[in-house]
C-alpha cells in the first residue's frame, strides 16, 4: 500500500513499479547506529539509501538514485526550503554538458508528472549558498539503486512524499560520497 497510487495530488502520481527496484531498496524502518541526532538525514551514496534519524539507534531507510561519478555533492548542508510540485531549471552545467537534452529547457520546466523533480523537492544549502543539490522524486522508477542522475538524489515518488512530510526545513543533511567520513 505504501507504493499504490495517489489521486489526491494537483497531478496524478502512478504506484511505484516494485518489479523494477530491489526490495532492499523499499522504505523501512531499520537499526541504524550514528552520532547524528534524530531528525537529521544521512546520504549514503555508495550503498543508495537515505536514513532519517530517528529516536534509539534507529532509522527510516528509502532507497535512492545517486549522482554520476564527477557529479556529486559530499558534506553537510542544511534543507533551506522545500516545494510542493516544483519548477525544475537545469543547471548551467547540465546545459554545457549536453546542450541537445537541456538547452531548450533553460527558461524552465513546469510542475507535472514529467517533470525531472517530480512531486517534492528538498533544496540543500551550505553556509547559506545554494548547493545546487536535491532530493527528489522520480517516475523512474529502475533508478533506484544505480549512479545515474545528473548529481542529485532521486527517491521514488511515493518515498519523498512520506519525506517531505517528515523534515521541516533547517533539517541537518549529511551526504557521504564512499568510505570517506564527512568533516561536521
Amino acid at each position: 500500500m505504501m507504493y499504490a497510487p495517489i489521486h489526491d495530488e494537483p497531478f496524478p502520481i502512478k504506484a511505484a513499479d516494485l518489479s523494477q527496484v530491489e526490495p532492499q531498496y523499499w522504505r523501512q524502518e531499520v537499526s541504524y547506529a550514528t552520532h547524528e541526532p534524530p531528525g537529521t538525514v544521512i546520504i549514503d551514496t555508495a550503498a543508495r539509501f537515505l536514513y532519517l534519524v530517528q529516536e534509539n539507534g534507529r532509522a527510516l531507510r528509502y532507497g535512492i538514485g545517486v549522482g554520476k561519478a564527477g557529479l556529486e555533492f559530499e558534506g553537510a548542508a542544511v534543507v533551506q526550503y522545500k516545494r510542493e510540485w516544483p519548477r525544475w531549471t537545469p543547471t548551467a552545467s547540465m546545459i554545457a554538458r549536453e546542450p541537445e537534452r537541456y538547452a531548450h529547457l533553460a527558461g524552465g520546466m513546469e510542475p507535472g508528472i514529467t517533470n525531472p523533480l517530480g512531486p517534492r523537492a528538498l533544496y540543500l544549502f551550505r553556509n547559506g549558498v545554494d548547493t545546487l543539490y536535491r532530493i527528489h522524486g522520480t517516475t523512474e522508477d529502475w533508478s533506484i539503486g544505480r549512479a545515474i542522475s545528473s548529481g542529485c538524489i532521486r527517491l521514488l515518488n511515493q518515498d519523498i512524499i512520506d519525506l517531505y512530510r517528515r523534515v521541516p526545513p533547517g533539517t541537518r543533511v549529511v551526504v557521504l560520497q564512499g568510505n570517506h567520513a564527512v568533516a561536521v
